[in-house]
């Protein structure tokens, strides 16, 4: 049996990519519209009694607590993961897309979600210091961390519920399990692993767009390392969700550690 942790060398078309049925335009658009549309719906409900009441109180921007914010990360991913399963399961797809077999080698995979988290620290840390030396303004997540360094409690929250749960678990299985297996069968790009690749990526930059374009900039960066673990790992996702998750629960903690003091000179 072929080694799943092999890297892709080039030369054949990758494993992720063989006896792939072709995705048409018209339902890959259907597919990402109606992914978008739930997250979007999903993560306003919990929001919805604060922004209620703030219209009863005469309008302006209403006032959310961390748990709230919290919540909409966690409701909208586990909704748009439904959505997502629903179209996998519609053509029997799921394990393919969502493969989180066990790998033939859990040492070699944690090894290697061990260094795209370091790759990744790396990105954000040495990109944010380069595009700030050409002028663009690093990423800005003061946003998200001001949330998650509100109290114990809320820091236990966000480990658990968005770093580990929405963001290194539901994120992975969006982004590098469901986009790619649609990108990997879509017209114009199918056997086209490095245009797959890189479109990923800038989806995945998107959205962060609240981080600023340096935000934008450096996750897509990021995207497209995960990316590249993912084909390695011939699709088994079990490595980047350990190397995403692993990211945000050491960011969020030197959040906290920072806040607290201990950083202090």
């Amino acid at each position: 049996m072929d080694n799943p942790a092999i890297a892709y060398d080039g030369k054949d078309m990758p494993p992720t990519q063989k006896g792939k049925r072709p995705v048409g335009w018209l339902l890959f658009i259907v597919q990402l519209a109606s992914v978008i549309l739930t997250y979007l719906v999903a993560s306003f409900l919990p929001a919805l009694p604060a922004v209620l009441a703030q219209m009863e109180a005469g309008g302006g921007e209403p006032a959310l607590g961390s748990a709230t914010v919290a919540a909409t990360v966690i409701i909208g991913m586990a909704a748009t993961l439904l959505v997502c399963w629903l179209w996998l399961r519609r053509e029997g797809r799921v394990a393919e897309a969502w493969d989180l077999s066990a790998p033939a080698n859990w040492a070699r995979t944690v090894l290697l979600a061990a260094l795209t988290t370091f790759g990744a620290i790396a990105i954000f840390s040495g990109g944010g210091a380069l595009l700030e030396w050409q002028g663009t303004p690093a990423p800005d997540a003061s946003f998200v961390l001001d949330f998650v360094t509100e109290s114990p409690q809320m820091f236990l929250l966000w480990i658990v519920g968005v770093a580990i749960l929405a963001a290194g678990l539901g994120e992975e299985l969006l982004w590098r399990g469901f986009l790619m297996n649609r990108l990997e069968r879509l017209g114009g790009l199918r056997g086209r692993i490095w245009l797959v690749l890189i479109v990923q990526a800038i989806l995945f930059g998107l959205p962060h767009a609240y981080q600023g374009v340096g935000g934008m900039i450096v996750t897509g960066a990021v995207g497209l390392l995960l990316g590249l673990v993912r084909i390695m790992q011939r699709g088994n996702l079990w490595a980047v969700i350990i190397a995403h998750a692993s990211v945000d629960v050491i960011m969020m903690t030197l959040a906290y550690a920072d806040k607290l003091g201990w950083f202090a000179t």
